[in-house]
């Protein structure tokens, strides 16, 4: 089996953690790519929140089912998990057309700082575009390179410079090319109030993950009766609520053992596990290796 190491040398992503995405479609592991553009043959959906950039071309998408142009060399967000596909390509005069496509797994996305309006916007159905003044084909480049080096602190900067960009363009609001408050997937019955009362869950789980946290604390939140709201977490994530918590604590957990000497038993602890036999079995199934081991690749890495 491919190692962290081999992998990060590679450019492709630590074993690990290709483990902990390929276990549910509600959620993708962080990628990029550069690429000829292509008209898909039907629509499909993904749990990332994509970023597109296209080089000096447009393209057409439908995104369930209202058709949309994105225009050349502007980066534009939207949520992957509603059905979408790139419908028609035109090309610009000169230029190398090449289509960048970055992912960012919802679930970090959502850990993201500062950005709620964003988050509440791209998960009701929105698609924002960014202003050229803020990110151009150069940065998206670098990016790219920065992602195939396969270096593990690379590609942690890639995310904390989208964070940053995701709150610069805020400050100024957000232009849209599809308004929040439309369906989410096919669920005609979701409205962005209700995708508000998911943020506030999501907010209370990641502001309290080493806390005893029960359904009906979460949920409170809402104000909406607990099995309504746990409905609609799951209706609007893909995921039930206890399955979503149970990935946060490991990704803060992850977090602390290849980011800090942490001992075993304080990051239990912080992550907000109840024990430390649950945290091993729940970190083995969810990573495939063991939290020693998943330190010890990043160890053999420094002082590489």
């Amino acid at each position: 089996m491919e190692d962290g190491i081999t992998a990060r040398r590679s450019g492709g992503a630590p074993s690990h953690e290709r483990h902990f995405y390929a276990n549910n479609r509600a959620f993708g592991r962080f990628g990029m790519r550069i690429f000829d553009p292509m008209v898909m043959p039907q629509p499909h959906w993904h749990g990332h929140v994509e970023a597109n950039f296209a080089v000096d071309f447009e393209m057409d998408y439908d995104v369930d089912g209202q058709p949309l142009t994105l225009p050349p060399n502007r980066l534009v967000l939207f949520w992957a998990g509603i059905p979408h596909q790139l419908t028609h390509v035109r090309k610009l005069p000169g230029g190398p057309h090449k289509l960048c496509n970055i992912y960012l797994p919802l679930d970090g996305f959502l850990m993201m700082h500062h950005i709620a309006g964003l988050q509440v916007s791209l998960l009701g159905g929105g698609m924002v575009v960014l202003p050229d003044t803020l990110c151009s084909a150069m940065q998206v480049r670098r990016w790219y390179d920065d992602y195939r080096s396969g270096d593990f602190e690379r590609a942690e900067v890639i995310k904390m410079e989208l964070n940053a960009l995701f709150r610069r363009a805020a400050l100024d609001g957000l232009t849209y090319l599809r308004l929040p408050g439309h369906h989410v997937s096919a669920d005609r019955s979701l409205s962005s109030a209700h995708i508000h009362h998911v943020i506030a869950m999501v907010r209370h789980v990641l502001e309290n993950l080493e806390k005893p946290l029960r359904n009906a604390d979460i949920t409170a939140v809402t104000g909406l009766h607990e099995n309504y709201a746990l409905s609609l977490f799951s209706r609007v994530m893909r995921v039930p609520l206890k399955q979503f918590m149970i990935r946060m604590r490991l990704m803060r957990a992850r977090a602390l053992l290849v980011e800090s000497s942490m001992a075993i038993a304080s990051v239990v602890e912080v992550s907000g596990f109840s024990s430390i036999s649950q945290f091993y079995a729940q970190f083995k199934e969810g990573y495939g290796l063991t939290p020693a081991a998943v330190r010890a690749q990043y160890l053999r890495v420094d002082r590489g």
